[in-house]
C-alpha cells in the first residue's frame, strides 16, 4: 500500500509541473505574438510618462491611459496619427506652433522645405469696419463790443461719425498689421461757436473793428481773404499715415508747410496772419476757404484749434 501511495503522489506532482510549464509557455507565446510599443507621453505641464501599449493611434493610446484633452489643448502629432515604439506624444495649447529647423548631417538636409512650411504659423486677413467718432471743433469769434470779458456759446458742438474700413492681418490670433482701406463720413460734426468779448483800452479813441474771426469770406488788404485755419501733424490720427511726406513729395516742415485747396498751386507762398508759408500738401477736407498748417506735434495741433485769419498770396 505504501508503495502505491508514493507512486500516486509522484504522478500528481508530474502532472502539476507539466500544467505549470504549459501555462508558462502559453503566456510566453502570447507575449511574443503581441507587439508592444514603448511610447513617451509629455503633458502640457512638462510631466513625462512612458506607456507600454499595443495601440498605434494617438487617440487610442490616450484613452488607454485615461488622458482626456481640454478644449484648448491639442496633441503633436494629431489624434488620428500613428506612432511607433520610441516616438513621443506631446500635449500642448492649441496656440502653440512647433517650428522645426532643418538639421545638417553627413547625408545633407534632413528636414524638407514642405515640412518647414507646414509648421510655419499662417497669416490670415480680415476686412473690419469700425465706427469712429469725429470730434467737433471749437470756433472762437471775437467782438470788441462791451466792457466786460464774457464768453457766450452761440452754438453747441456735436461730434460726427465715420465708418472706417480696415484690412487687418493676424498671426496666431494676434494683430500684426492694420491698413485703412476707406473712410465714409456718416454724420458731419457741428462746430461749437463761442463768442468772446474783450475790454477796450479806450473806447473813445479806438476805432470799432470786427475781428477776422467773425468774417468768413471778406477781403482784407491787397487781394487778401479770411480763411478757416486749422492745424495738423504727421501722425496717423491727422493724416491716416505717419510718413511725413506731403502730396508734393516734400518732407512736411513746421513753420513752412501748409495744405491748401487745389486752386493754390504747389510752391505758392501764402501770407497767413503775417507769417509766410508754402503750399506743399493737399487734403480731402481741405476745400473752399479752409487751409491746414503743419505743426510739430498732435498736442500742438489740438492747441491751435480753429482760427480765422487773413490769407494773401505773396508775389
Amino acid at each position: 500500500m505504501k508503495n502505491e501511495e508514493k507512486a500516486s503522489i509522484s504522478i500528481m506532482k508530474i502532472i502539476c509541473i507539466t500544467v505549470i510549464l504549459i501555462l508558462i509557455s502559453g503566456i510566453g507565446v502570447m507575449a511574443v505574438n503581441t507587439n508592444l510599443n514603448d511610447v513617451k507621453i509629455v503633458l502640457q505641464n512638462g510631466y513625462e510618462m512612458t506607456a507600454l501599449t499595443s495601440k498605434t493611434k494617438v487617440k487610442d493610446i490616450l484613452e488607454e491611459n485615461n488622458i482626456v484633452l481640454e478644449e484648448n489643448q491639442k496633441t503633436i502629432p494629431d489624434l488620428e496619427a500613428e506612432v511607433t515604439s520610441g516616438q513621443s506624444i506631446q500635449i500642448a495649447d492649441k496656440s502653440y506652433n512647433e517650428v522645426q529647423v532643418a538639421t545638417i548631417s553627413e547625408e545633407g538636409v534632413q528636414t524638407t522645405l514642405d515640412q518647414l512650411l507646414d509648421n510655419y504659423a499662417p497669416i490670415t486677413e480680415k476686412i473690419v469696419v469700425e465706427q469712429v467718432t469725429i470730434p467737433y471743433e471749437t470756433v472762437t469769434k471775437t467782438t470788441a463790443e462791451g466792457t466786460d470779458t464774457t464768453n457766450k456759446v452761440l452754438q453747441e458742438g456735436q461730434d460726427g461719425l465715420k465708418e472706417v474700413t480696415y484690412k487687418v492681418k493676424y498671426q496666431n490670433d494676434i494683430e500684426i498689421e492694420k491698413i485703412v482701406l476707406s473712410e465714409v463720413v456718416v454724420k458731419e460734426p457741428v462746430d461749437r461757436i463761442v463768442q468772446v468779448q474783450k475790454k477796450q483800452t479806450s473806447r473813445s479813441s479806438a476805432p470799432r473793428t470786427t475781428s477776422a474771426s467773425t468774417t468768413t469770406a471778406s477781403t482784407s488788404g491787397t487781394g487778401g481773404k479770411t480763411y478757416k485755419i486749422t492745424a495738423y501733424c504727421s501722425c496717423a490720427k491727422c493724416c491716416g499715415k505717419s510718413t511725413g511726406r506731403t502730396a508734393s513729395g516734400t518732407k512736411a516742415t513746421a513753420g513752412r508747410t501748409v495744405a491748401a485747396p487745389s486752386n493754390f498751386a504747389f510752391g505758392t507762398k501764402l501770407n497767413i496772419g503775417g507769417h509766410i508759408y508754402t503750399v506743399e500738401d493737399r487734403g480731402g477736407a481741405i476745400k473752399g476757404n479752409k487751409i491746414d498748417i503743419f505743426v510739430s506735434s498732435h498736442q500742438e495741433a489740438l492747441q491751435w484749434g480753429v482760427r480765422y485769419l487773413t490769407v494773401s498770396v505773396v508775389e
